[in-house]
């Protein structure tokens, strides 16, 4: 069975021995580092699951060492626990705000520590798998802060963001200012999942639809670049459709049944029929709930 990595970042002998075995002998694995400067290099060659660190060292102290951490791509997820003998309440803010998910203070509680060390891995498994599983579904999403700064986005999101943005679309350049502006304006004009907005860049139009808030300063959202064709014009064209297939097509994908679809162009539900047997044969497909998922999919690749 795997076992966690946990670095501890101290500049104190005793607590680091002290540490050190106490976490070995709860099944972790354990890193050391003296000083920001340390764990910052070793973290380039090993990734732990989780840092303790010392909030006040010589020379780069905690806080900007986790700054640091925070503000690399592969290590933003890294969740980072804080040790101080300072209780004030501006040093527990200062390690929150530069990107600490939690605080211990000295002297250290060992059982108290371990419970929130296994929260902590808990929550960034669960976080690490729901963005994986994002990326395998190809979904078009994108996650800022609450300034609309770039935190991460989905592979299909980022090709779209480098095409219609060739110097902004990845998470090191950032978003261009009218689209942070649109983002931020979904936020806060009311912050209901599902607002939307439209955003035209070079002749393509880009939706931009607010999810939901996924971490204390994470906003998640959908994009989707809307065509300018009609929706029956696209799905004739990208499926090899006659302009009645792709008519009944599109209205089965709304969910319309054969007697409505029949009211709505005009026609016999028997007729209805006959062109959905056609479509089903030039999809490749059995029913109408295969035939509607295709039609989805080609509207909204």
């Amino acid at each position: 069975m795997r076992r966690d990595t946990v670095l501890v970042v101290d500049d104190t002998p005793e607590t680091l021995g002290f540490l050190t075995d106490t976490l070995d002998h709860a099944g972790f694995t354990v890193l050391i580092a003296t000083d920001g400067e340390s764990a910052l290099a070793l973290v380039e060659q090993i990734t732990p699951d989780l840092v303790l660190m010392d909030a006040v060292m010589p020379g780069l102290d905690g806080f900007e060492t986790c700054r640091r951490l925070k503000g690399e791509k592969l290590l933003s997820h890294l969740p980072v626990i804080f040790m101080t003998g300072l209780s004030e309440t501006e040093h527990v803010v200062q390690g929150l705000a530069a990107g600490g998910v939690d605080y211990v203070t000295k002297p250290i509680v060992i059982d108290e520590l371990l419970a929130r060390i296994r929260v902590h891995l808990a929550n960034a498994r669960i976080a690490h798998g729901s963005r994986a599983a994002l990326d395998a579904a190809g979904r078009f999403l994108v996650a800022t802060d609450g300034t609309g700064r770039l935190l991460w986005c989905t592979p299909k999101a980022k090709q779209l963001l480098s095409e219609l943005f060739p110097a902004n679309g990845d998470e090191a350049a950032g978003l261009p200012p009218n689209v942070v502006r649109q983002l931020t304006g979904l936020r806060h004009g009311g912050g209901l999942a599902g607002a939307r907005s439209i955003i035209e860049v070079g002749g393509r139009k880009m939706e931009l639809a607010f999810l939901s808030s996924t971490g204390p300063d994470e906003l998640l959202f959908r994009l989707t670049e809307t065509s300018t064709v009609p929706d029956e014009q696209l799905l004739q064209q990208t499926l090899a459709l006659t302009t009645r297939e792709s008519q009944v097509l599109l209205w089965i994908s709304r969910g319309k049944s054969n007697r409505e679809i029949g009211a709505i162009l005009a026609i016999s539900p028997r007729t209805v029929n006959k062109h959905l047997e056609q479509v089903f044969v030039k999809l490749g497909v059995e029913n109408r709930a295969a035939a509607a998922a295709r039609a989805v999919r080609s509207l909204t690749r």
